[in-house]
């Protein structure tokens, strides 16, 4: 918590120079938790916890003794003899003393109630931290991607006034002039291709942190491999302790059960103890006051015979409620499996095509320093040197690539088995 309230007052201190430069660096961190704090989504589910929290509340008042004080002044003139002044009060406490279980269930109902609301915060909460990771790791990936087009585009452009000064030289015939000016436009339209990717991916990234279409992010991020251990059963016992999904369910399933032992209460006597206390005095026009004081303290058993089948409706519909929690629950319980099962597959075959990755990157940069060498001594030329760099930067957005696709599995399965 520390650490977030930190990150925040840093993003919060720079809000002055982000609305000026329009610009603003981002680490995972501080999208994450800017995104916590300002979306919408989350922001209602946390709401809606409260009215949940209130509504046990609101259940718990009918513990309580009830107070309820009333009274009227009344003047009357030209009816009698003489003019008439009446006032009244009365004060009522009224206390329950058995309801059938009724209060107690409700209570308990809507402390189940409250628990699956913060169940669904807590999913809000990862669904919204996995679409921020998601946004965030394909901004990255096409900011390198539209580098990568950039430098391809440029050396196209060299290798046509290259093939140009060849062919002024008599060394390279027209066709060969054509067939690499019209490479020109496919790689063109690839780099606007790619800067509409980016564009899309910091669009979706802005939406998600609620910030403004005219503030540029850039990701302070590099995609760097970090190793972790894999166990598909261990991953399995956390996502059904640590899924909110479960835990919805579970309070739901709960809930049911005492909305339907509260829907039973319907046909039991409700028993309630009352005092009153009744103040009345009549004044006559030209004579004293005449004060009538009165209590009445008394027990009410009311016992409901008939109500048109009420009770019954209540309790098929909690029964009702009931099953379809439990329809639920199974039906979680295969989800689950069947996500941390895909998750998992998908995080270990990122891992091979990361490895994969790397080592085709190793030969391209061997490549390109042998063809360095070359061209320090002579034999090769400026333009095979820039070739063979590029294709290692080919190479190496080919490992980001590997990478970026390791980071969206791993936080599918960190979301899966129930991480933020």
């Amino acid at each position: 918590m520390k650490k977030i309230t930190f990150v925040l007052a840093i993003i919060l201190s720079a809000v002055p120079f982000v609305c000026s430069a329009q610009e603003l660096s981002l680490t995972l961190d501080d999208a994450v938790s800017l995104a916590l704090r300002d979306n919408r989504n989350v922001m209602l589910k946390a709401e809606e916890a409260k009215k949940a929290k209130a509504a046990i509340l609101e259940a718990r008042a009918s513990l309580f003794p009830a107070l309820n004080v009333s009274g009227g002044w009344s003047d009357t003139r030209g009816l009698y003899s003489k003019d008439v002044s009446a006032f009244a009060g009365q004060a009522q406490v009224k206390q329950t003393l058995y309801a059938g279980g009724k209060i107690i269930n409700a209570i308990k109902a809507g402390e189940y109630a409250y628990t699956a609301s913060e169940a669904a915060l807590d999913k809000a909460k990862q669904d919204l931290v996995l679409s921020v990771k998601q946004a965030f790791y394909a901004l990255m990936l096409g900011n390198e991607l539209v580098s990568l087009n950039k430098g391809i585009l440029d050396n196209t452009k060299e290798h046509i006034d290259a093939a140009r000064a060849r062919y002024k030289a008599g060394q390279a015939s027209e066709s060969d002039i054509l067939r690499i000016e019209s490479s020109l436009s496919g790689v063109t339209r690839a780099y606007t291709a790619a800067q509409s990717q980016a564009e899309a991916a910091a669009a979706m990234l802005r939406n998600l942190l609620y910030l403004d279409n005219e503030i540029k992010i850039t990701p302070a991020a590099k995609f760097i491999y970090e190793p972790r251990e894999l166990a598909y059963d261990t991953a399995f016992l956390k996502a059904m302790e640590s899924r909110p999904e479960i835990r919805q369910i579970e309070a739901q399933r709960s809930a049911a059960l005492k909305n339907m032992e509260a829907a039973k209460a319907g046909t039991r006597p409700t028993i309630y103890a009352s005092w009153d206390y009744y103040a009345r005095s009549t004044a006559l026009s030209g004579t004293a006051k005449n004060p009538n004081d009165y209590n009445i303290i008394g027990i009410t058993v009311s016992w409901p015979v008939f109500d048109g089948w009420l009770t019954r409706a209540k309790i098929e519909k909690a029964v009702i409620d009931l099953k379809e929690a439990e329809i639920l629950r199974e039906k979680a319980g295969k989800d689950i499996a069947l996500d941390v099962k895909t998750a998992y597959l998908d995080l270990k075959d990122s891992i091979a095509k990361m490895k994969s990755a790397a080592d085709e990157a190793a030969v391209y940069k061997d490549a390109s320093e042998v063809v360095r060498k070359k061209f320090e001594s002579g034999i090769a030329s400026l333009l095979d040197l820039r070739d063979a760099l590029l294709s290692y930067s080919v190479s190496l957005f080919n490992q980001s690539q590997a990478i970026y696709d390791y980071k969206i599995a791993q936080a599918r399965f960190d979301h899966a088995t129930g991480g933020i």
